[in-house]
């Protein structure tokens, strides 16, 4: 048997493992992915005086090129959620689309704050807004609890001011100013699939609506910032990269552009999302302290985040150095199947273990050497890579993925509920939103 057939089998057999770690010795991810690390490293031959300088460069290198942006997107988080600025967002969007709208109302209410606030803190700030308009709309709570779920979960999965695909972007070099806008265009059609995909799976089936809870005009009552204002650390940053983007494809990189390319660097326009964020909780019940105490409360729900997502770039580099990638590059390049495989890689990571970070930054790690021969070695190529991942990272949420137990408990509902209109909701998202990309990738590349 030949070396790279070997190392093949050992590749697959890490990742089987990773997932049973994970999954059902309920492991910690870090842990899972240091001991497979180390575990192919030693079997596939690597020499013994490189195995310690690969794990501590790649983690490094992983590290370095994510940890601003996650931090600062993590405190923008918290002062969305400590100023009301996510309340605020939603409110307005629900007094524009009015109670017969609810359930647009709520797909917009997940997708707006969601572009920098991740998905499962997302659901939990908004939950309570969910089951109010459920109960005053009258509208079944599995059918709004998957709406706004899949809302915030698609760009999650999709836009680099999250870890999976700002990993996977990292990975495999991609433009993240390009990545950013083309995210966010390729999320709507997959949030418009799954909006109508869960209002098919709740037809007829009689499911009720949230019950009316005390304190649920508390939204109504709270003092909370202009919605102009919400907007501003959440939208404020990607006209600041969008702004980037379009400079750059005009060839201008000189005199004024110079500093749009620098506010554009995302990170530099998370930084000001964060500024921004700290100024609204400054001026909604903000003390004294709170800049560092935002800063303390997002690093540490960063520091699980950075930890892990630099353990999948150093499992990803040792996977590079088994050559198990080039060779499957060399077997698949010739089939024509492009996109497919990074997608398909995505899909079958995340429904075994639950984790759409680790599906996508393992995913990438894997196809990396392979990207030329797939024909995707170009800064476009690149992006629609990343982008295939990051549809793949979302099939499906189900009862091994956290974030689907938010979704329910947060929701007070049923797991066959969940099951049935949720989880079916992100397949069918996924699946969309890869056909939206391939369709694209056909014109522009």
């Amino acid at each position: 048997m030949s070396s790279i057939a070997i190392s093949s089998i050992l590749v697959v057999l890490s990742i089987v493992a990773i997932i049973f770690l994970t999954s059902k010795v309920k492991f910690s991810v870090f842990g899972s992915l240091f001991a497979v690390s180390l575990a192919l490293a030693l079997g596939s031959g690597m020499p013994l005086g490189k195995v310690i300088d690969t794990l501590k460069s790649s983690f490094g290198n992983t590290l370095g090129g994510i940890s601003f942006i996650i931090i600062f997107g993590a405190a923008i988080a918290v002062c969305m959620q400590k100023s009301g600025g996510a309340l605020s967002i939603a409110s307005h969007i629900l007094k524009l689309a009015g109670k017969g709208n609810a359930k647009a109302a709520m797909a917009w209410t997940g997708f707006i704050p969601g572009l920098t606030i991740f998905c499962d803190t997302g659901y939990i700030i908004l939950s309570g807004i969910a089951r109010s308009v459920s109960a005053s709309s009258k509208t079944s709570m599995p059918l709004i609890a998957a709406i706004m779920g899949s809302s915030l979960f698609v760009v999650h999965c999709l836009v680099p001011t999250h870890p999976g695909s700002l990993a996977a972007a990292t990975t495999l070099n991609a433009n993240l100013g390009m990545l950013v806008l083309a995210s966010i265009v390729f999320a709507i059609p997959g949030l418009l699939a799954s909006y109508y995909w869960a209002g098919l799976m709740n037809k007829g089936q009689n499911y009720a609506p949230a019950e009316a809870e005390e304190g649920a005009d508390e939204l109504s009552q709270r003092d909370l910032p202009k919605f102009s204002h919400a907007l501003l650390p959440v939208v404020l940053p990607l006209v600041l990269i969008s702004i980037s983007t379009l400079l750059t494809t005009l060839g201008m990189k000189e005199g004024v552009a110079v500093v749009f390319h620098f506010l554009g660097n995302p990170v530099m326009a998370l930084l000001v999302g964060m500024l921004c964020g700290i100024w609204l909780l400054m001026k909604h019940g903000g003390q004294k302290g709170d800049f560092t105490n935002v800063l303390e409360e997002a690093i540490v729900k960063a520091g699980p985040i950075l930890i892990i997502t630099a353990a999948g770039g150093m499992f990803g580099a040792i996977i590079k150095e088994t050559g198990v990638g080039n060779a499957l590059g060399q077997v698949l390049g010739g089939a024509s199947v492009g996109l497919l495989v990074p997608f398909i890689i995505a899909a079958l990571l995340k429904t075994a273990q639950g984790s759409s970070t680790v599906a996508a930054l393992t995913s990438a790690a894997i196809i990396a050497p392979s990207m030329a021969t797939f024909g995707l070695d170009s800064e476009m190529g690149r992006m629609f890579a990343v982008l295939a991942i990051g549809a793949g990272s979302m099939i499906a949420s189900h009862a091994n993925d956290s974030y689907f137990w938010v979704v329910t408990k947060f929701s007070n509902i049923e797991m066959q509920q969940s099951l049935r209109v949720f989880s079916s909701s992100t397949v069918v998202m996924g699946l969309v939103t890869f056909a939206c990309i391939w369709a694209a990738s056909a014109f522009m590349l």
